[in-house]
């Protein structure tokens, strides 16, 4: 039997200081995240930035937290629902967090007790990072070991590249401007890291820009319609430029009125497209003189995105 786990990054439990102050911890202690010596790390964690971020992350988690719950874990749940219809009858699926819950180690227990000895672990990061898709491979691996299960094994490393990715991008970009219009600039937002870790050799950088230029050529944009930048910086050591808060403020102040802003490196949509996309960097467009600012969703659980991991799962195990 075949079983598909559906990986996402995780969420606290609720959008409460203590429940944030938890996940903070365990996401941010894991050394693929901050790969900083254990010694210097986890007491400035401990003692400085959980006590400090935790009620400011607790109330954004508040500005978007709905009646269901984290829209990061019901919008991945959905979606996994979803392609579990999609593969009936072909595969088990389920759905786990990097940090938090559902965990790893309960969806492999799930997997192994309905009788699954091929899996294929799809981490939903389009893009390839090791401080993403790798990390969600070393728990898997460790779990793993742990539980002394070891079935037929295939991982997805990324999916920017599947064949109709870009195109699904592109659908929801001209799905959204054929009723709001189309904006003087496009902006592609993706999630940043440091530039150090691109310079010891992750990968992420390049298959961003590649991600970019895909979906732009899929919407016929010429050069001067669109631009590349990195959000969700943390820290002061340098991450991935330019930084979508600064590229947004130069275009307001240099007479942009209408943007908008699509972010290509989530599957899901979270906290950091709802609240620091749709809402700090709104007003920070609005404050700098722009008129009109929007976001256009994330994949989510639409048809096409469906299809395109049914696809890509069906062509890593196939009959």
């Amino acid at each position: 039997m075949k079983g598909v786990l559906l990986v996402n990054l995780g969420t606290p439990e609720a959008p409460t200081p203590a429940a944030v102050g938890a996940y903070l911890k365990e996401f941010l202690s894991d050394p693929r995240v901050v790969d900083l010596p254990r010694w210097l790390w986890l007491p400035l964690l401990n003692q400085v930035i959980i006590p400090l971020r935790r009620y400011r992350s607790a109330a954004a988690y508040s500005e978007v937290w709905t009646p269901e719950g984290s829209p990061l874990l019901v919008g991945s749940r959905n979606l996994a629902d979803r392609l579990a219809v999609s593969l009936e009858g072909y595969d088990e699926t389920r759905l786990a967090m990097s940090y938090g819950k559902p965990v790893i180690r309960q969806g492999l227990e799930e997997l192994r007790a309905v009788g699954v000895d091929e899996l294929t672990i799809l981490p939903l990061y389009p893009q390839y990072s090791g401080t993403t898709t790798e990390s969600v491979f070393d728990a898997v691996s460790r779990h793993l070991r742990d539980l002394q299960w070891f079935p037929g094994l295939e991982s997805i490393q990324k999916y920017h590249d599947a064949p109709g990715w870009a195109d699904a991008v592109a659908a929801t970009v001209r799905e959204f401007q054929a009723s709001a219009g189309t904006p003087e600039k496009l902006l592609f937002s993706m999630h940043g890291i440091p530039q150090r870790y691109v310079r010891n050799g992750d990968p992420y950088a390049g298959q961003c820009e590649q991600s970019t230029r895909d979906i732009a050529t899929a919407l016929n944009l010429d050069e001067g319609d669109w631009l590349m930048a990195y959000q969700s910086r943390v820290g002061r050591e340098p991450w991935l430029q330019p930084y979508t808060d600064e590229v947004i403020s130069e275009l307001a102040k240099e007479g942009c009125k209408h943007l908008q802003v699509v972010c290509p490196g989530f599957a899901i949509d979270c906290l950091e497209t709802l609240e620091e996309i749709e809402m700090q960097y709104r007003d920070l467009f609005l404050k700098h003189g722009g008129e009109k600012f929007e976001y256009i969703p994330a994949l989510n659980d639409r048809d096409d995105h469906v299809a395109l991991l049914a696809d890509l799962v069906r062509a890593q195990s196939p009959e």
